[in-house]
């Protein structure tokens, strides 16, 4: 007689395969509250304590810990496994349908005490998942019930389950056992912090990504795609899409890029990106009035770009966006009527709201045969000081102007020059492997605005041309890193136009 260990918190399912495989003559065993679900829906059930002959013990912890189970677990499909399971009068079991106490979904609300979580750290059903799919060559491992149909129909029709399908399951067991791991890692990371606070880049990181969404194609048409998340229930950004088309792969990554670079900024901002580059960026007493202060920056480019703000987006500013064309907005939330408005004159854009602003500590990229991770840049280190290197210091109004430039140059890729006033960019130049490449761009961008602007570059001069192509524009006053060999020239260029400049010492390359 074939056997199957159950034992499950998850119960969906549990009785309509406990019935079909007692029908075709399968030994249940099961344990705890399986067993009760099971002898309560009229399921005949042996008692895991009959099998181990031990008691539950210590409030549940320990049920199915025992040789009487494992060894039937683990016993390959050779003579000396079985001869050693008959030697101890221990029976071999086929199949293992398990899950796991509910860690992720319990960490995850709110008032939440270190002891209830600890609680909720499943010892006895991890390791019988893991046993049943190491030995999948002979043991079924089931861990989803929407698995179960599945192999109850191939039991009726066959008598067993393929090796196939043994596989396939055992790899999915291996997934979950993966990601409670991660996710009881990483909570207790956060409770405890890092074992080795020095280092914070881990020897080892494990990510246990589910895919939580598959998106219609990549970057281009031919390309797949999907949207991966850490944990089940993650969403797109960490938010929620309201309203509008499906987001695409280039839609996340253009939304993401301007979420980043909005959540610099305390007062009012809208930041417009556009092929992961902002076009404009500018803060206001309000949203409206800020809008078109950031689309004056780069109206062309602006046209089928994405928005992010840090406040709530309301009607006044849905009446300020005006005929612009717009892939997708990002905001902390958006009033029902401006909801309204957007949906019914803009019913293919996106809306995803999202609530909580959770900054990253870590970020990766892939590269050819693995992973780059860094820590996120979020601005400068505490402690850093500005050190003004020209003749003439900086005006009040220019240091503010420089100020608001340096914090929206750390968003735009490198080079990176950025021409703005005290409350918006005026001029962007970024993604050319040239400054003074990147310079001509922004100051092009800005025309007559560049006039008593403000330049901030994210890396230092090479060389004088681009501040003297800065000056001949009107640009009044720099703020750059500093650290050329050539720092003396630019700043005699500088003294020369009678321009104001400032070293931070700090530099933010955005490849």
């Amino acid at each position: 007689m074939p056997r199957a260990i159950l034992s499950v918190y998850d119960k969906t399912g549990l009785v309509e395969l406990a019935h079909g495989l007692a029908e075709l003559g399968w030994d249940l065993v099961a344990s705890g509250g399986t067993a009760r679900a099971l002898e309560v829906a009229g399921v005949k059930i042996t008692p895991v304590e009959r099998v181990t002959q031990a008691p539950e013990m210590l409030a549940g912890r320990v049920k199915t810990l025992h040789p009487a189970i494992h060894a039937g677990i683990l016993a390959r499909d050779t003579a000396e496994d079985m001869e050693t399971l008959r030697r101890h009068s221990y029976a071999p079991v086929d199949l293992v349908v398990c899950n796991l106490y509910p860690f992720q979904q319990t960490v995850a609300q709110h008032g939440i005490t270190l002891d209830e979580a600890i609680e909720q750290i499943d010892i006895g059903g991890v390791t019988l998942v893991r046993a049943a799919a190491k030995n999948h060559a002979r043991v079924t491992v089931l861990v989803d019930p929407a698995d179960y149909p599945g192999v109850l129909a191939m039991l009726r029709e066959t008598g067993r389950v393929s090796e196939a399908m043994r596989r396939w399951l055992a790899i999915k067991a291996f997934r979950m056992t993966r990601d409670y791991d991660t996710a009881i890692h990483a909570y207790l990371v956060q409770q405890y912090g890092p074992v080795n606070a020095a280092e914070p880049l881990p020897e080892v990181l494990s990510l246990g990504l589910t895919r939580v969404e598959e998106l219609r194609y990549g970057e281009n048409a031919h390309q797949r795609a999907a949207l991966y998340a850490v944990g089940a229930n993650g969403s797109p950004l960490g938010g929620q899409l309201l309203s509008g088309k499906a987001l695409s792969y280039n839609n996340l990554l253009d939304l993401d890029a301007a979420w980043r670079a909005v959540g610099l900024f305390e007062t009012p901002a809208v930041v417009i990106v556009k092929h992961l580059t902002p076009t404009g960026i500018a803060t206001a007493p309000t949203l409206a009035e800020a809008f078109p202060l950031a689309l004056a920056s780069d109206p062309v480019s602006a046209f089928g770009g994405v928005l992010a703000t840090n406040r709530m987006v309301d009607e006044a500013f849905v009446e300020a966006l005006d005929t612009l064309f717009v892939e997708a907005i990002a905001a902390p939330d958006f009033s029902p009527v401006a909801q309204q408005m957007l949906a019914e004159g803009r019913r293919n854009c996106r809306l995803v709201r999202i609530p909580e602003r959770q900054p990253d500590t870590l970020e990766l990229r892939s590269i050819t045969g693995g992973f780059l991770v860094q820590e996120v840049d979020h601005g400068d280190p505490d402690g850093t000081q500005w050190q003004v290197v020209s003749a003439r210091r900086p005006t009040s109004e220019e240091l503010q102007a420089m100020r608001f430039g340096w914090k929206a140059v750390q968003y735009v890729k490198s080079n990176a020059i950025v021409l703005s006033t005290a409350s918006a960019t005026v001029g962007i130049g970024g993604g050319l492997p040239s400054r003074v490449d990147a310079t001509r761009l922004a100051l092009m961008k800005a025309g007559e605005r560049a006039r008593g602007a403000a330049l901030a570059s994210d890396a230092f001069f090479p060389f004088a041309d681009a501040v003297q192509l800065a000056a001949e524009a009107g640009v009044t006053c720099i703020v750059q890193p500093g650290g050329s060999i050539r720092d003396q020239e630019v700043i005699e260029a500088v003294n020369a136009a009678g321009m104001a400049m400032v070293f931070t010492g700090v530099r933010h390359f955005r490849h």
